[in-house]
């Protein structure tokens, strides 16, 4: 009876301990739907008067990135230190911005997961997987991130890489609503952060590689009943226009039968809103395909490609729009970010949108009217000599559209500038941009074939080739790099420069202590003074960081957070090695300030050879044949020369049991459930063995050029080329 009577009350108590944990839960869902609730356009116009928070994506309506929070500062930010750090689980690239709303990060991770974690432990408080199908995965061109949530009402939105947009309740995660925003049998993406203007939800999407046309649409932020669409490029001319836009755009389009591959024209991420003018300012995207001369054979500018439109958030129709690159044809986009302020300018106050776009060019434009003020290069730029003052058009040069002849251009397919965000400081005046300093191999596919589904550049893959002699290569990867620039926009020059290792550096952010904050491709997130970008303080965190850092404060505390893992498109097609320090795959949010006494686990790394490849009995001209066809399929996700930069399979160690089972792999599919899909339809199994003979050649040259004298020569380049960093724990 005694021992009964113990059992029950152990009982009674576990049931009370469960009763009290769930209390705990429910009190805390109820803060924070009582903390969000009130997040709307007025306080978000507002919000430089609770600097504690960062409300929307960058941080204000004017997308400017600065926080006025200035308890740490270049003279004591030395004293920073690691708050907290927690694993997202995620292994591919982090590219989104947290939003904090008293003390609540909600951010997201890859395949569109969201997160809400306590900003003073970051303790997980709770998640939502939406589970998009991994064989969507294929028509992610730039892998398979997300750059973050909006917050409004009590609500969080995401955009999911499979075309959705979900409703969460702020302090559970449960969903309350989804809505399809694409057609499910395009190769839509979605990989950008949601914007919340005047109770609507705006989102983009991505695709335009793969073949398809963009568009903007508003979603009722309550129902998610649709409100309105703005198309970016023109549909089948013999159908009924959308709208007056449409009808203009379609008369800038000549020859051939764009609308049947799309047209292109995305609207993948970038966004403005200024609510005293009542004006949405959204970016829009590269051709589909990129080549002109396949797309628009018989020229036109192709509105409203590589754009910035300003449209009316009531109705989504057109205010003006702004072309940075017309007949676009290498890829540059103006999905860059775009920040709006008031300058003085020519001793007149500007009311500006500033943006630099993919094609090189710093822009800076009256975001009433979308009237030039100046544009001048902030990278080496040889595709243009400037642009025209009187009609803001670019001074093409003779050859860079490579009609007739390859041509090696600058900026390259990745741009000057690519997502990475900026940010703008309205005490130095400067804009801090991640440079990236490229060129790239333009040539003409003179056979192209629309492959529905399957990235459809419409360039020649042959120019692209990586090089193979040592010597080659070894310029090639030198010739590639970036950094932080100090732009001034007003006088539009350079005032500092930080010089970074290599490219593909993270996303910034300013703050009123006289600091930028920046992570880097080589595992380190630093601080630089913002008036002269000295160095002030640094910390190697093992991953290379790609998305922007936020601050916010808790209890009069100030806090640094980013997150932080490695990819997006560079890291996938380049075939560039991992930089040394950069040698984690685990996704994790890092949280500083001063005094922070956590430490990140040392990863205890194990080095893999490349393993010996099976002998295979092939030909030249096959090694040759599957070197195209490896670089038409493969390259997406696999990286050039067979080198992946990302977590994704670097198929020079590939098992031997890969190797057995490489046709049912390759072209049957068998993996498409873990994200690698078949490519039966467009590869024979002729195709397959001429591809499985260029791994495999491609290995053991490998192994052979990991022999010679070069990796030792150069440990910067080659330190991650020749062994894969297998970390055993940390």
């Amino acid at each position: 009876m005694k021992t009964l009577r113990t059992a029950s009350f152990g009982l009674l108590v576990l049931a009370a301990c469960g009763q009290e944990r769930e209390s705990v839960v429910t009190d805390r869902a109820a803060e924070i739907r009582a903390a969000t609730a009130t997040v709307d356009g007025e306080r978000i116009g507002v919000a430089n008067g609770e600097p504690r928070n960062w409300l929307s994506h960058g941080r204000t309506y004017d997308e400017q990135r600065h926080s006025p929070l200035a308890t740490v500062n270049a003279e004591n930010v030395g004293e920073l230190g690691l708050a907290w750090y927690w694993d997202t689980g995620d292994v591919r690239g982090l590219e989104a911005t947290p939003i904090v709303v008293n003390g609540v990060l909600f951010t997201t991770g890859t395949w569109s997961r969201v997160y809400a974690n306590d900003g003073r432990t970051g303790e997980l408080i709770w998640q939502y997987d939406p589970q998009v199908p991994r064989q969507w995965g294929k028509y992610a061109c730039c892998d398979v991130v997300n750059r973050g949530v909006a917050v409004w009402k009590g609500r969080v939105f995401v955009g999911t890489l499979d075309g959705r947009l979900v409703a969460l309740d702020a302090g559970s995660g449960e969903v309350i609503w989804e809505v399809p925003t694409i057609d499910p049998e395009r190769p839509y993406t979605i990989t950008g952060a949601p914007r919340v203007v005047k109770d609507m939800v705006v989102i983009g999407n991505g695709g335009a590689e793969y073949g398809v046309r963009g568009y903007v649409t508003a979603y009722d932020w309550e129902t998610g009943v649709e409100r309105w669409r703005f198309y970016t490029v023109p549909g089948d001319p013999s159908a009924p226009f959308e709208s007056p836009a449409m009808e203009m755009a379609a008369k800038t389009w000549s020859g051939g039968n764009w609308w049947e591959v799309g047209g292109g024209g995305t609207v993948w991420d970038s966004m403005a809103f200024d609510p005293q003018l009542d004006l949405l300012y959204v970016g829009v995207g590269n051709g589909s395909p990129w080549n002109r001369e396949i797309r628009s054979p018989g020229g036109g500018d192709n509105l409203f490609l590589a754009s910035i439109v300003a449209l009316d958030p009531d109705d989504g129709s057109l205010a003006w729009h702004y072309q940075t690159t017309p007949g676009e044809t290498w890829d540059y986009t103006a999905t860059q970010h775009m920040i709006l302020a008031d300058i003085e300018i020519d001793g007149r106050a500007r009311k500006v949108i500033m943006q630099a776009p993919k094609n090189g060019f710093f822009y800076v434009l009256d975001r009433t009217d979308g009237t030039l003020i100046s544009a001048e290069p902030y990278v080496a730029v040889t595709w243009a000599s400037g642009i025209d003052q009187q009609t803001g058009r670019p001074i093409e040069e003779p050859g860079a559209r490579y009609i007739d002849d390859t041509a090696f251009v600058f900026p390259s397919a990745h741009g000057g500038h690519n997502w990475h965000p900026m940010a703008y400081n309205p005490d130095t005046g400067f804009v801090y941009v991640p440079v990236l300093d490229m060129g790239f191999p333009y040539g003409q596919d003179k056979d192209f074939v629309y492959q529905q589904g399957e990235f459809n550049a419409g360039i020649d893959i042959g120019a692209l080739l990586p090089p193979k002699a040592a010597d080659d290569r070894v310029a090639m990867l030198e010739s590639m790099k970036g950094h932080l620039a100090a732009w001034d926009p007003v006088n539009q020059r350079e005032a500092w420069r930080v010089q970074h290792a290599t490219t593909w550096n993270g996303g910034v952010l300013s703050t009123a202590g006289n600091l930028v904050f920046q992570g880097r491709s080589d595992g380190v997130f630093a601080a630089y003074a913002a008036d002269t970008g000295e160095t002030k303080w640094e910390m190697p965190v093992h991953t290379g960081i790609v998305a922007a850092p936020v601050s916010y404060a808790i209890d009069g505390e100030q806090y640094i957070a980013v997150a932080a893992s490695w990819g997006g498109s560079f890291t996938l097609f380049s075939g560039v090695p991992r930089h040394r320090g950069n040698v984690l795959s685990q996704g994790r949010i890092l949280a500083f300030k001063l005094g922070g006494e956590a430490e990140l686990p040392d990863p205890e790394i194990t080095y893999v050879n490349i393993p010996e490849p099976p002998a295979i009995e092939t030909t030249a001209e096959e090694v040759d044949r599957g070197e195209l066809l490896y670089h038409t399929w493969c390259t997406p996700c696999h990286g050039a020369g067979v080198t992946s930069g990302s977590s994704v399979p670097d198929l020079k160690y590939l098992p031997a049991a890969s190797h057995s089972r490489w046709d049912l792999i390759v072209r049957q599919g068998v993996y498409a459930t873990v994200g690698m899909p078949g490519f039966e339809h467009v590869l024979s199994e002729s195709d397959s063995d001429a591809v499985h003979a260029y791994v495999v050649s491609a290995a053991k040259a490998a192994i052979a050029f990991c022999e010679s004298e070069y990796p030792q020569r150069y440990p910067e380049l080659f330190a991650t080329a020749c062994t894969k960093a297998i970390v055993v724990s940390y």
